[in-house]
């Protein structure tokens, strides 16, 4: 069967079920509107009204509370900007596990191992399974339902929840029963994307200070031993343009860094290469970029080198 046949199959299992989605930023606002689309009576909740009045427009039902979503759904997916943010929605006094119908929580938030397992220990304790459940693939993958889901958790719930994944990602990947192990798969995941792009900024500003057209070199590398999602898409998209929109912010990465390195630490081990790469970030984000996208990072580079990487 056709992946389009299997994804429909999909689509009518969870028509009409009742579901929420807690978080409805650049990803979750997408995540969602995927989930409504394919005919889920979508309960949301954001503490921002325009995030709120969107999805209301696309048919959701808008609640007052994540225990709110969490009374009218026994799916909730969530998708948060920081640890203390998600830790009061899952936990706080108005958070999911105050709800009545809550039966599973997808968390789908980059907040690293110790704080998903300490959503996942609270929650459990009340009854409900806990699904660690980071995606990778940025907004334009979360709108066109080609996320990469990494999931881990107990089985029975990740069997259940197959139809609503199907939904958003392209790709399921079970990373194990263990609510954590899935945030350390994108932490990994993120470590290299953020090495990959810092890396070839430098070496694109390198060779434009040497006199070498920024488009050959991109030519070259893609054809070549160099090649990486930075030089094939993010590069010619947002900086040979000087759009500077690929979508992710740098705090973000500052974010996802410091908890990489943070678990790295407690696991004892070594992240040179890391450490130097979280050094350009946090740069960045202490000189007034830290919700520019992170695609400025090369401005910085550029400025230093007295050249712009852009089309001629």
């Amino acid at each position: 069967m056709s992946k389009q046949g299997c994804l429909k199959i999909m689509t009518d299992a969870i028509s009409g079920t009742e579901v929420g989605f807690i978080g409805l930023g650049k990803m979750g606002g997408a995540m969602a509107a995927r989930l409504v689309a394919a005919g889920c009576k979508l309960h949301v909740y954001d503490t921002n009204p325009l995030a709120l009045e969107r999805l209301v427009k696309l048919g959701a039902h808008a609640a007052s509370s994540p225990k709110a979503v969490a009374d009218a759904a026994r799916i909730v997916f969530a998708s948060l900007p920081a640890q203390e943010i998600s830790v009061n929605a899952a936990l706080g006094p108005d958070g999911v596990i105050h709800g009545s119908r809550r039966a599973i929580y997808i968390e789908t938030s980059t907040l690293g191992p110790p704080t998903v397992q300490q959503i996942s220990d609270g929650l459990a304790a009340a009854g409900v399974a806990v699904l660690d459940s980071p995606v990778s693939g940025g907004k334009s993958g979360a709108e066109k339902g080609t996320l990469a889901v990494m999931i881990a958790g107990p089985r029975s719930a990740l069997d259940e929840v197959r139809p609503y994944l199907a939904v958003i990602g392209k790709n399921v990947f079970e990373i194990g029963d263990k609510p954590g192990t899935a945030q350390v798969m994108k932490l990994v995941n993120n470590l290299l994307s953020a090495a990959t792009k810092a890396i070839s900024f430098e070496a694109m500003v390198f060779g434009t200070k040497a006199g070498l057209d920024p488009q050959v070199m991109l030519d070259v590398i893609n054809a070549s031993s160099g090649r990486n999602t930075a030089t094939e898409f993010k590069i010619p998209r947002a900086v040979l343009t000087g759009t500077f929109d690929n979508g992710g912010k740098i705090g973000n990465m500052v974010k996802d860094m410091n908890l990489a390195l943070t678990e790295a630490q407690r696991l004892g081990v070594p992240m040179w290469a890391s450490n130097g790469v979280a050094q350009l970030y946090n740069f960045a984000a202490t000189q007034g970029s830290l919700n520019d996208d992170s695609m400025v990072l090369i401005k910085y580079m550029e400025k230093w080198a007295g050249v712009e990487v852009r089309k001629k």
